[in-house]
Order: structure tokens, then C-alpha cells, then sequence
């Protein structure tokens, strides 16, 4: 017999009937698997679920998350839809009210983004250097935009349909016409037209003039929060501790992963995206700052609303309840995270 295992017997043969009986360790429980579904390719704006899954935090609320990627072919809100994914991120409170128009049965959990990051750009002294020059100039605008966006434009700041032009995802038109406007991403848009057109655009970002939706919201079928709730509360938890851990903390293990999954991002576009996250209190701001990352109100979720249906975005009347809900955020979860100044 081994000397470890023999001394080990023996002196098992002078403990006490209850400790030598004690019963064996009870194996770790399997991790939940769970895919959450993005909107866009890989990129900073989808940082914190990234930074929970390489640092472990997903794992440590139990789940074994697998994010799926979307982009400019595919569409990743159908495969919640079908049952195909457990969450996805949609764009903006837009898709929340569409969903009840159309009655389908998804729920907005979260809302990973106090403001949504849509901004229009114009050429510094062009004579669109204020938020009121900017109907003056040619928009780009794509097609979703015109039907979302630009129909509060027009009905709030009259904007005109005829000075709009296609914009296809490329920056070189509106960099080529220096009397033009273009739509994009405060995150994301202003950075290409830096390095490719060498100069610094003026930037409006579209929630400080009174787009106030939320945005980066997390949607999962109706029947996984009224049948899978104990998931729910883990997978949204976690994934507020993961964005304050990217926005505040070591996000370097989040940003490789997210280079590794789409090979065109850069450390320096994910380091502008952060920038103009904070910068712009995109992520944290509002309603976060006392409730948490994914705060959500009743009251402005009614009153954004009110000025897509105003806008005729949206068809007025419907029971906003069922579509999004707050038993999930607002608890404060991972406040202790944010730094003290």
C-alpha cells in the first residue's frame, strides 16, 4: 500500500462516525448554454458581453454564453424568432414597438445603452455648424434610417425628403461634397471620416436633441421570461457586471476576442468606441447612474413613444406592457464596479 494512502486509513480509523461518514463532494452543476445574437459584426459597441465571457463572469452566473455575430447579411432577429438563440440585441425601442404591431411575442430585458449613439455629421465651416444649419445640406441617409429616424426629423425639425441621397455604408460620397450631411454611429462613423477624409467632422448626436429612445437592448421571447426567469435575471446580472468591467477595468482579454471574431477591427477603433461611449454617456448615464447599466423607466419608454407615433413611425394605441419589462433591471447591480471619481 501506498505511505500516503496507509497513514491516511489510519488515522481515518480514529474519527468520528459522523466525519468518517461525511459524503463526497457533489460535483459542480453543468453550465446553462445559452446564444445571444448581435445585430452588427464584432466591434467595441458589443464590448461588455465579450468582457463577460473571457473574463469568466458569464461562467461564474452559470451560463456558457455563445455570441453569435450578426451583419449586413444577415438577419439574427429571426433566429430568436424561430427559438434558434435565447437573446438578441436589438437596435433601439423602434423594434420593441414594431414587434407589438405586428404581435410578435418578444420582450425588451434590458437596455445596454441609455442613449442611442446615431449621430449626423457635416464639414466644419460649411456653414452647417449648428444642429438648426443642418437641413439646409444633401443627407445621406440609408433606408431604415428614412423610415425611423428622419420621419422624426422631419416632423420635429423640417427636414426634407428631397435633400436625400442613398447612403450605402461608405463614407467617400459625403466626404467627396463638402456641403453634404451624413448619418452614422457617434461610435463608429466620425472615426473613418478621420482617417480616411483627414479631417475632424462636426458631430450631433441625435438623443441630446430629443431622440431619446434606448438602444442595444436586449429582447428574448415572452415564454423564456415567464418559463426561464431564474436565466434571465443571471444572463442580464452578468452582463451588466461585463460592460462595467469593459467601460471601467481591464478590457484587453475582450478586445483580442473581438479582433479574433471580426479580423477588420482595430485597437484603435475599439479605443475610439470606448472613448466616445464615455464621452458621450452612451453606455452610462441617466437612469444608470443610480439603478445600474440597463436601467429602463416606464415613463420614458411612454414618451419616446409618443413621438414615434407623433411621427407616424409607429401606430398609436398599443399596450406598450407587453412588449419590454423591468423585473429584471434597475437593482443596482454592479455599481461597486464604476470608479469612485
Amino acid at each position: 500500500m501506498n505511505r500516503s494512502i496507509f497513514l491516511f486509513a489510519a488515522m481515518a480509523a480514529f474519527l468520528s462516525p459522523a466525519l468518517a461518514q461525511a459524503p463526497a463532494p457533489v460535483p459542480a452543476k453543468p453550465l446553462e448554454k445559452i446564444v445571444f445574437a448581435t445585430n452588427w459584426l464584432a466591434e467595441g459597441e458589443h464590448g461588455g458581453h465579450y468582457q463577460a465571457v473571457v473574463d469568466g463572469t458569464y461562467a461564474r452566473f452559470g451560463l456558457d454564453v455563445k455570441i453569435i455575430p450578426g451583419g449586413p447579411q444577415t438577419n439574427n432577429r429571426l433566429l430568436l424568432l424561430s427559438g434558434k438563440v435565447d437573446f438578441y440585441m436589438s437596435a433601439n425601442l423602434v423594434t420593441t414597438y414594431t414587434a407589438l404591431e405586428q404581435n410578435v411575442p418578444v420582450v425588451a430585458v434590458a437596455a445596454m445603452f441609455q442613449k442611442d449613439p446615431f449621430i449626423l455629421m457635416s464639414h466644419p465651416g460649411q456653414g452647417l455648424d449648428t444642429w438648426a444649419d443642418l437641413n439646409k445640406g444633401t443627407i445621406f441617409i440609408g433606408a431604415e434610417t428614412r423610415a425611423t429616424v428622419f420621419q422624426w426629423l422631419k416632423q420635429e425639425f423640417g427636414f426634407r425628403d428631397e435633400r436625400l441621397k442613398p447612403y450605402a455604408f461608405n463614407p467617400a460620397p459625403f466626404i467627396a461634397d463638402k456641403k453634404s450631411i451624413q448619418q452614422g454611429y457617434a461610435t463608429s462613423e466620425p472615426f473613418a471620416v478621420e482617417n480616411v477624409g483627414k479631417f475632424r467632422p462636426n458631430v450631433f448626436l441625435a438623443a441630446d436633441y430629443g431622440f431619446d429612445t434606448y438602444s442595444t437592448l436586449i429582447e428574448t421571447r415572452r415564454e423564456t421570461v415567464e418559463k426561464r426567469a431564474d436565466m434571465v435575471q443571471r444572463f442580464i446580472d452578468a452582463s451588466i457586471i461585463g460592460w462595467y468591467n469593459f467601460m471601467y477595468h481591464d478590457n484587453a482579454a475582450a478586445n483580442a476576442l473581438i479582433k479574433r471574431e471580426n479580423p477588420e477591427m482595430t485597437d484603435a477603433q475599439i479605443a475610439f468606441t470606448l472613448a466616445k461611449m464615455k464621452e458621450s454617456g452612451i453606455v452610462d448615464s441617466g437612469q444608470s447612474l443610480t439603478k445600474g447599466i440597463g436601467a429602463m423607466s416606464h415613463e420614458r419608454i411612454a414618451s419616446f413613444y409618443d413621438k414615434m407615433s407623433k411621427a407616424g413611425v409607429v401606430k398609436p394605441g398599443l399596450d406598450l406592457s407587453k412588449g419590454y419589462t423591468l423585473q429584471f433591471v434597475n437593482k443596482g447591480v454592479g455599481l461597486e464596479l464604476r470608479p469612485k471619481n
